[in-house]
C-alpha cells in the first residue's frame, strides 16, 4: 500500500513528463485548447489515468470481498460442519488424502485463503500432535493453492486475468486441470511417506449452536447450495451480461444474505457475540489480503504508466522469447516472493493480443491471445510454486503463523516434494501444447 501511495505522488510530481511521451493525444483533446499548466496535468492523470486503475484494484478486492463474505456466512451458520466427520478416520495417509482432497475441491470454488484458513482450523481440532499436525497443515497448503489455481474464482492472479479477458472460465479450468492434479497428488503421496500406520484423533462433537443459528441440516444445506451453486454462475453471468465478475459475486452474496436473515429472522435482535470458530489473526489475513491487492495493483498500475514495463516487456521478447521460460522464471521468483505479486507483474509485460490480428503460425504471439498459454503458464507457476517455501504465498504465511512453523524445517521436509510437483506439472502443461 505504501508503495503504491508513493508511487503515485511522485509520478504525479513529474506528471508531464510521462503524460507527454504516453498519452500526448489524449491529453492534447483533455486541454481543448487551453493553456497546459501543473494543475491542469494534474487533473488529467486524476480523472483519466489514476482512477482506471483505481477501477480495475476495486474490480478484484470486491469480488474477494463478496466471495469472503459467502464463506463467513456459510460458515457462522454451520454449512461446513459436515467437514471433520467426513474426514475422521484413524488411518493416518486416509486422513491425509481426504484433508487435501475436500481442500483441493473446495478451493476451486472459493478462494485459496478462505478455504486454508477454514481447514487448517479442521486440522487443528482433529490432531493433537504438532508435529502430525504441521504434516497435514502443509498437504492443506499445497491441495487450496493447487485447487486455487484451477479455476479463475479460486485465486486472485485467476480473477485479474478473467477481468482482463485474458482467459475464459471454462478453456482455463480445463488446461490446467491435469498439471494442477499432479502438482497436487505428487507432494502429497510424498508426504503421506512421513507418516505413521495410525494416528490419534480428538473426537469432538459439534458445537451448540443457540447463540447464532438454529438452522437444521436441510437449511444449512440448502444455503450451501445457494452459495457454492451461486460461485459456479459467476461465469455464467459474466459470459451473459458482460459485466465485472465482481457484480456477479455481489448478486450471489445478496441472495445468501436474504436467506440467512429468512433463517435467522428469530436471532436478530440476541445481544450475545456470535462465537467465532476461525482464529482472529486468520480473519485479519483475509483483510489484509484485500489490501495488499488494493496496494499492489496501483503499485504496478504506476510503474506501467512509466513506461518501465513496456520496455522491460520488448527486452524480454528480444532475449527469452519463450513462454516457458518466462513461466519458469515467474513460478521461480513467487517461491521467494508473493505469488499474487509475481503472476501481476509478469501479466502486465503485455497486453491481450487480437487472434485475427495474427499470423496463424506465429505460435509466440498467439501465445498472448485471449485463452494463450503465456497467461495460463504463468498462472499455474506463480500459484503452485508459492508452495516451495511457505511464504511464497498467503496460506502458507497462514500456517507458519497457526503453528509457529520454522521456514526451514518446512522447505527441507516439504518444500522440496512441492517443488517436484511444481517441475513434473510443468512439463505436463508444455506436453498439453504439443499434443
Amino acid at each position: 500500500m505504501f508503495a503504491g501511495t508513493v508511487g503515485w505522488v511522485l509520478y504525479i510530481c513529474y506528471g508531464t513528463d510521462f503524460v507527454m511521451r504516453e498519452h500526448q493525444g489524449d491529453y492534447v483533446d483533455f486541454l481543448n485548447g487551453a493553456v497546459a499548466t501543473s494543475t491542469a496535468v494534474k487533473n488529467y492523470i486524476a480523472q483519466n489515468i489514476f482512477l482506471t486503475y483505481v477501477g480495475r484494484a476495486a474490480e478484484i478486492v470486491l469480488f474477494l470481498l463478496a466471495t469472503m463474505t459467502i464463506v463467513e456466512i456459510l460458515n457462522n451458520n454451520g454449512c461446513f460442519d459436515f467437514l471433520a466427520p467426513m474426514v475422521r478416520t484413524r488411518k493416518s495417509r486416509k486422513l491425509l488424502w481426504s484433508l487435501s482432497a475436500v481442500t483441493f475441491i473446495i478451493s476451486a470454488n472459493l478462494d485459496n485463503l478462505t478455504t486454508t484458513a477454514l481447514m487448517l482450523v479442521v486440522v487443528h481440532n482433529l490432531v493433537e500432535g504438532r508435529r502430525l499436525r504441521i504434516i497435514y497443515g502443509s498437504a492443506v497448503v499445497i491441495a487450496a493453492n493447487t485447487g486455487g489455481a484451477l479455476t479463475v474464482i479460486g485465486d486472485p492472479a485467476g480473477v485479474f486475468l478473467w477481468n482482463k479477458n485474458a482467459v475464459t472460465a471454462t478453456n482455463f479450468s480445463m488446461s490446467l486441470l491435469l498439471p494442477c492434479l499432479v502438482a497436487w497428488a505428487l507432494p502429497v503421496f510424498m508426504l503421506g511417506r512421513m507418516l505413521p500406520e495410525r494416528v490419534d484423533i480428538v473426537w469432538k462433537t459439534l458445537p451448540y449452536r443457540g447463540d447464532d443459528t438454529n438452522l437444521n441440516v436441510w437449511q444449512r444445506m440448502l444455503m450451501l447450495v445457494v452459495g457454492i451453486g451461486g460461485l459456479w454462475f459467476i461465469p455464467t453471468f459474466h459470459n451473459i451480461t458482460k459485466l465485472s465478475p465482481f457484480l456477479g459475486a455481489l448478486c450471489v452474496l445478496s441472495i445468501l444474505w436474504i436467506v440467512n436473515e429468512l433463517f435467522n429472522h428469530r436471532l436478530m435482535n440476541v445481544e450475545k457475540m456470535i462465537e467465532r470458530r476461525i482464529p482472529r489473526s486468520l480473519q485479519y489475513g483475509v483483510i489484509q489480503m484485500m489490501l495488499f491487492v488494493m496496494g499492489l495493483m496501483l503499485a504496478v498500475g504506476v510503474v506501467e504508466e512509466t513506461g518501465a514495463v513496456r520496455w522491460l516487456a520488448v527486452r524480454c521478447d528480444a532475449y527469452i522469447h519463450n513462454i516457458w521460460i518466462m513461466g519458469a522464471l515467474a513460478g521461480l521468483v513467487s517461491s521467494v516472493l508473493d505469488n499474487f505479486a509475481t503472476a501481476l507483474s509478469f501479466f502486465s509485460l503485455y497486453d491481450v493480443s487480437k487472434e485475427i490480428s495474427l499470423a496463424p503460425t506465429d505460435q509466440y504471439a498467439l501465445s498472448f491471445a485471449s485463452n494463450g498459454y503465456y497467461w495460463k503458464g504463468v498462472a499455474y507457476c506463480c500459484a503452485v510454486a508459492g508452495n516451495i517455501f511457505a511464504f511464497g504465498s498467503m496460506s502458507g504465511v497462514a500456517l507458519l503463523k497457526m503453528e509457529r512453523l520454522p521456514i526451514m524445517w518446512y522447505f527441507r521436509n516439504v518444500g522440496w516434494k512441492a517443488f517436484v510437483g511444481w517441475l513434473v506439472g510443468f512439463l505436463v502443461l508444455m506436453l498439453q501444447t504439443i499434443v
